[in-house]
């Protein structure tokens, strides 16, 4: 009996003090619910999505608030403005190549070099040893690109196969080197070498100067056609992405659906993006960059479709799109595999298209020489000039073996060409009906 009494005693204690301990817990609940909706939160960093200096706190915020850039005319990095005060733009470049490509890399690299630019140039493992060595050993030499320091070779090569997403990847690899290495540039722009410039440099900053920062040059549509059928559905393999020895990509029998959850956009894999849009698909602060990459990577000639679908089913990127990608490639109607190779009977239309790039060109096609003349001013194995290179001139001297002022920019006909054609681009009846739609 006693023990019995002792046991009911001490569940009653053991009740009471649950019930003492649950009307503590509600009391404490009550209060910060009170607090809450009393608008004190906000003095809360555990609380909701900004802590009380207004800065953001989950990390989605923070990355996107990071990456956001400032506009044109309060951009000051570099120390380097133009006559108007307005801070002259910087181009990130990256300039692939293949087996048999080192001299014809070294010469686009010399079309296209300023001091103010970043590059960097890849010459894929298919290329022997000894080419890619000799190509690293010309950057580390020359008196320009070592002394300026804006031109990086990449040493670790990667297997890049036609057609296959190893491209897609191997451009994400080098805007992940230029972000990290380089300074605070404005667009990115990706050419092989089979291409080349038809205005000079100084011509393309200038004109690039007054244009928004945050526009995309990328030539897309969501009318894919055919490739819905030859492309989209089938799935392949690129032996790139685990082979050291390169090969053609593989069909895989089975053939998938169209995506449901992001719209395919196909076009051109040659463009000029912003550093906003390059920071987004590097950063990945929203997943569909991610998403879209592991899509792609069974996806017939993905650098086609790669970059154009993110940017159209993005709505902070979708509407800064222009649907162009600045280049001048004569096509079969309709349009083959490959372009046609161009020479010195194309050399007119390519002036009159106002493009600023071309391509293909065959390795020192006499159509180079024609270009280097009348458009570039730029003697064999020299560099363009510019309003940067402060040298003599006479006795057959190189002027750019002087560097002077980086952000003084000597502009040409080549800066009243692609004016023209940006105007053309941006105006009312062209930019927004040509966007993602």
């Amino acid at each position: 009996m006693k023990n019995l009494m002792w046991l009911n005693l001490r569940m009653m204690y053991m009740e009471k003090k649950w019930m003492l301990m649950l009307g503590v817990v509600s009391f404490v609940s009550l209060l910060l619910l009170f607090i809450m909706t009393s608008g004190a939160a906000s003095s809360l960093p555990f609380f909701g999505g900004r802590s009380s200096d207004n800065k953001p706190v989950f990390v989605e915020a923070k990355l996107s608030a990071s990456s956001s850039r400032p506009s044109p005319a309060s951009t000051s990095s570099y120390g380097s403005s133009g006559a108007g005060g307005v801070r002259v733009p910087r181009i990130a470049y990256l300039i692939s190549g293949s087996v048999g490509d080192g001299e014809a890399l070294k010469r686009t690299l010399e079309a296209l070099y300023h001091p103010i630019n970043e590059y960097v140039v890849h010459l894929d493992l298919e290329a022997p040893m000894d080419e890619r060595l000799g190509f690293i050993q010309y950057v580390r030499n020359h008196p320009v690109y070592a002394k300026i320091g804006n031109v990086y070779a990449v040493t670790k090569a990667n297997l890049v196969t036609y057609r296959g997403p190893t491209m897609v990847a191997n451009t994400l690899h080098a805007v992940a080197i230029l972000l990290k290495k380089s300074g605070d540039w404005d667009w990115f722009i990706n050419l092989s070498a089979s291409d080349y410039p038809l205005i000079t440099q100084d011509d393309l900053l200038h004109t690039l100067t007054d244009i928004p920062r945050g526009l995309n040059f990328i030539e897309h549509t969501s009318d894919i056609g055919w490739k819905e059928f030859q492309r989209a559905k089938p799935i392949i393999i690129d032996p790139g992405l685990y082979m050291t020895q390169k090969s053609d990509v593989f069909w895989v029998s089975e053939r998938r659906s169209v995506p449901t959850a992001f719209k395919l956009f196909t076009g051109s894999a040659w463009m000029m993006l912003s550093r906003s849009f390059m920071e987004f698909c590097i950063w990945g602060w929203d997943n569909l960059p991610r998403t879209v990459l592991m899509y792609y990577a069974n996806f017939i000639s993905s650098p086609e479709g790669y970059f154009h679908t993110v940017i159209c089913n993005v709505n902070e990127f979708r509407n800064t799109t222009v649907n162009h990608d600045l280049h001048f490639i004569s096509w079969d109607n309709p349009p083959k595999q490959h372009p046609h190779f161009l020479n010195l009977e194309d050399f007119q239309r390519m002036t009159d298209s106002n493009a600023p790039f071309a391509r293909k060109f065959h390795r020192d096609d006499p159509v180079l020489e024609k270009i280097d003349k009348e458009l570039l001013g730029r003697s064999a194995g020299a560099l363009v000039p510019g309003g940067w290179c402060a040298g003599e001139t006479h006795n057959g001297s190189d002027p750019c073996s002087v560097i002077g002022n980086r952000t003084l920019l000597k502009p040409g006909p080549g800066a009243a060409r692609l004016k023209n054609l940006i105007t053309g681009l941006l105006s009312a009846e062209d930019f927004r009906e040509k966007q993602c739609k």
